[in-house]
């Protein structure tokens, strides 16, 4: 299984039957093809849809009907369509049960950094800050270490925040990580690592469960 299919497959879990979500751009997008087709849950995306589904087939595909990331979706039974001020009503007045979002950075406190990276370009932090502040629940899918091996989960982000102190879990591929008044928690592995490795890769202090 490689990295990212552990993340989805991980990450599918996190949703429950009749919830309300919002997958960000990026990896998030990628979990509705881990979802059974039978699975009742209402996707939201930014630019005006409550009912985005999978993508259909090439000779069935709507040239006009894209999410905000601008991939092509389908519509499941009973979707709906709207102007991005009522979508973003729908964010702002906390209708979303979940929001999984990618991330640059995540740390301790559970500030979330995840919209522009100094001296690179940038289109603009987006949905993603009202998101994070807005929905109930907060997800981050991440890699647990950046394509030059270091850590992405910190003691304090140091790219600039996206929202602060809005993360509830981090799903890497290697960990569950919950984030706690205490600090944070480790409540899964998702590979044979010890502790003492797992806390390698991490610059923030992780704390493990008994069973760990």
């Amino acid at each position: 299984m490689s990295v990212v299919e552990r993340i989805l497959t991980r990450a599918v879990l996190e949703i429950t039957q009749g919830s309300i979500v919002n997958l960000g751009i990026g990896l998030p997008t990628q979990v509705l093809h881990y979802l059974p087709d039978d699975f009742d849950a209402q996707i939201h995306s930014e630019n005006g849809i409550l009912g985005a589904w999978k993508q259909s087939a090439p000779e069935n595909m709507d040239p006009f009907l894209i999410d905000s990331a601008g991939a092509y979706v389908s519509l499941r039974e009973g979707a709906s369509l709207f102007d991005s001020a009522v979508s973003f009503a729908i964010i702002r007045r906390a209708r979303l049960d979940l929001t999984m979002i990618g991330a640059f950075e995540v740390d301790a406190q559970g500030n979330l950094a995840n919209w522009k990276i100094p001296g690179k370009f940038s289109p603009g932090i987006g949905g993603a800050m009202e998101l994070a502040q807005k929905t109930k629940r907060l997800v981050v899918l991440t890699t647990h270490t950046d394509k030059q091996g270091r850590p992405k989960i910190l003691e304090h982000c140091r790219l600039p925040l996206t929202a602060k102190a809005c993360t509830d879990r981090i799903i890497s591929d290697l960990a569950v990580i919950d984030v706690t008044p205490e600090g944070l928690m480790v409540r899964e592995k998702l590979v044979d690592i010890s502790n003492d490795e797992l806390q390698d890769k991490t610059e923030a202090k992780l704390m493990f469960t008994a069973e760990e």
